[in-house]
């Protein structure tokens, strides 16, 4: 009996055709990958960089059923003003409370207690964001 084989011998003729395009395709996929990756980066470290504001909410109490007494902290370029906002919410996650706060000062770092009304007994204090206003 003799054996039928059904292609050429392994490594006598070189790399098929389909083993080149699949070397491309790789090659390729791993070329648009560092590419997005880059992209991504760089978008990121422009937007952290774009920021002229930046706070955080440091401490929050809810001293009453109608007011929630909030430590806000902003960063900023000291030219920078803008305006932040503090918004509170009940156990039931409805909004009973927003204020903007304008954040004017000429320094680098403002630390600022706020009272926030509300109309019933909040749960938290959030900052939803700073903007700028201009410089000046």
């Amino acid at each position: 009996m003799t054996a039928v084989r059904d292609g050429l011998p392994d490594g006598r003729y070189g790399r098929s055709a389909d083993q080149r395009a699949d070397r491309k395709l790789k090659i390729i996929g791993a070329v648009l990958g560092v590419a997005l990756l880059g992209v991504i980066g760089w978008s990121g470290v422009s937007y952290i960089t774009g920021q002229d504001l930046s706070g955080r909410v440091i401490a929050w109490d809810a001293v009453s059923d109608h007011a929630v007494k909030v430590h806000l902290e902003v960063v900023k370029d000291t030219d920078a003003k803008g305006v932040c906002t503090l918004r509170s919410q009940a156990e039931d996650g409805s909004e009973v409370g927003r204020k903007d706060i304008t954040v004017d000062q000429r320094t680098g770092q403002v630390d600022t207690e706020v009272t926030l009304r509300t109309t019933k007994r909040a749960t938290n204090a959030v900052l939803v964001g700073c903007t700028t206003s201009g410089t000046g």
